[in-house]
């Protein structure tokens, strides 16, 4: 889809979309044209008793004398509760309904009611939503009429009083809305074809917005005594990767640290997961897309921040060298850790990540993001991300960036009553303390690996892949966090 932007000009072609809210008129130049039509857009809504709650729909087929195709009328419902998340859910909504229609091209005009002067961030935003919802992933059909439906529209012109504006700031939110795409791209691909060294060539690009890539191969992370890593990679044929993506673009301030794990594909190991619970496994490495979505946007809006992105790459499968339940392996921290699980493979590689992290770059603070626990899904569904957090600013900024882009988190407790429930006969600590509190437990293993650092822990197994439709995603891997992060970042860490 390709979005431009323009003054309010009478359109030429295609269909034109006019909002309206409940009980008020239509904008100026709306109920100019509805005159020229001898009042039929009036007449339309009010036969099809049109309440305009938001998100709501009545498509006209415009009348004789129009060069236009269409008129569509878009509901709002109250402006007054419209936010920054309802405006973009409003612009993907509007591109699932052109989509619907087959439109190809559609004006979007910008006006509301008597205020004919709204912020050209509304503008930027409904543009935001129409990018979000444009997207699908069809690289391994060969059939056109296996596509799933019918495509967004070919050209959006989104019209505002203010089309400058309106077009700057877009070009923030569209270097985002690609971001999410590379990471969405990412957790869709098979397994077979996304494996840790195919995923660490896919990062290649970056380096031409000015992201530097470090990638960390088998004799690297033996070096660096990376045991808990390496321990899920043994039963693998697949070779483990940690990526390192660096951005510099904040002067001399310490970096803010992006952590991912990224299981390319998770078989549960020698404790093999059943055939049910394996198929979507090859979205278990969601939280490096979204490190390397996040890196992307920052780069290409060319953010004024230091940024660090890791992903730990691994696949962790059965074979003959594959950890064993009882193993105790070695971090690189030197802190042991009880295998008792071989599916709770996650934080044990984001444990070496973690600490080689906060080892060598030393950052401001550290946000990880891992699909690792099915204990979140239970608490929270598909809607929120658990948020485990060591520092109550960070947790709190990220629970305002969350309402904000609409990527909510959920925060949950860190105490060390539950600290305990991982404590080792044998070792340090094991990796799992079975059912009880799974989510909360995996937190607290990883907060052995941070020391006094801000950090913050994302679970978001439930909102990553096959979560909840919104209005601006339908795809399977959703690339969730990107925008959430991007916001953190921008809010709070950007120098000014």
């Amino acid at each position: 889809m390709k979005v431009t932007f323009s003054g309010i000009a009478r359109p030429r072609k295609g269909a034109l979309i006019l909002f309206v809210a409940p009980e008020q008129p239509l904008a100026a130049s709306a109920s100019a044209l509805d005159a020229e039509t001898g009042g039929r857009i009036g007449r339309a809504r009010e036969l099809a008793q049109f309440r305009a709650k938001r998100a709501s729909f009545l498509d006209v087929v415009a009348p004789d004398g129009l060069s236009l195709e269409r008129i569509i009328l878009v509901g709002t419902g109250d402006p007054q509760d419209m936010d920054e998340d309802k405006w973009v859910s409003l612009g993907g909504a509007i591109a699932g309904k052109l989509a619907e229609l087959k439109v190809a091209h559609a004006t979007l005009r910008c006006e509301f009611g008597e205020n004919t002067h709204h912020p050209a961030a509304v503008a930027a935003l409904l543009a935001l939503g129409l990018r979000l919802r444009d997207y699908r992933f069809e690289h391994y059909k060969t059939r056109s009429k296996d596509n799933g439906g019918p495509g967004a529209p070919a050209a959006v012109v989104v019209q505002s009083a203010a089309p400058a504006a309106a077009r700057r700031a877009y070009a923030r939110a569209d270097a985002v809305a690609a971001g999410v795409h590379f990471a969405r791209d990412l957790i869709n691909e098979p397994p077979n074809v996304l494996f840790p060294a195919e995923f660490a060539a896919r990062l290649k690009p970056l380096a031409k917005l000015g992201v530097k890539i470090e990638i960390l191969r088998r004799r690297d992370l033996e070096k660096h005594a990376m045991g808990a890593l390496l321990a899920v990679a043994a039963g693998s044929r697949r070779e483990p990767h940690i990526a390192v993506m660096s951005y510099s673009g904040g002067g001399k301030e310490p970096p803010v640290a992006f952590i991912g794990k990224g299981v390319t594909f998770d078989s549960g190991g020698l404790s093999l997961k059943p055939p049910a619970s394996m198929f979507n496994m090859k979205g278990d490495m969601a939280g490096a897309a979204c490190v390397a979505g996040l890196m992307q946007a920052l780069a290409a809006r060319k953010a004024k921040v230091n940024a660090v992105g890791l992903a730990g790459l691994v696949e962790n499968m059965p074979d003959g060298n594959a950890v064993r339940p009882g193993d105790v392996v070695t971090t690189m921290s030197g802190q042991t850790i009880e295998v008792l699980n071989t599916d709770a493979e996650g934080r044990l590689v984001l444990a070496d990540v973690l600490h080689y992290a906060l080892d060598r770059f030393k950052p401001a603070a550290i946000v990880d993001l891992a699909t690792l626990t099915g204990a979140i899904v239970v608490a929270l569904g598909k809607h929120h991300a658990g948020l485990f957090a060591n520092d109550d600013s960070l947790a709190d900024r990220l629970i305002q960036c969350g309402c904000l882009t609409g990527e909510r988190v959920w925060r949950m407790p860190l105490a060390a009553e539950y600290d305990e429930l991982i404590d080792s006969t044998v070792a340090d600590m094991k990796n799992t303390s079975g059912r009880g509190a799974g989510a909360i437990t995996a937190a607290q293993l990883l907060a052995r690996f941070v020391g006094d650092t801000p950090w913050a822990h994302l679970d978001i197994a439930g909102v990553a892949m096959e979560g909840a439709k919104t209005e601006t995603n339908r795809s399977w891997g959703a690339g969730w966090g990107v925008r959430l992060l991007d916001r953190l970042v921008a809010d709070h860490y950007e120098s000014r």
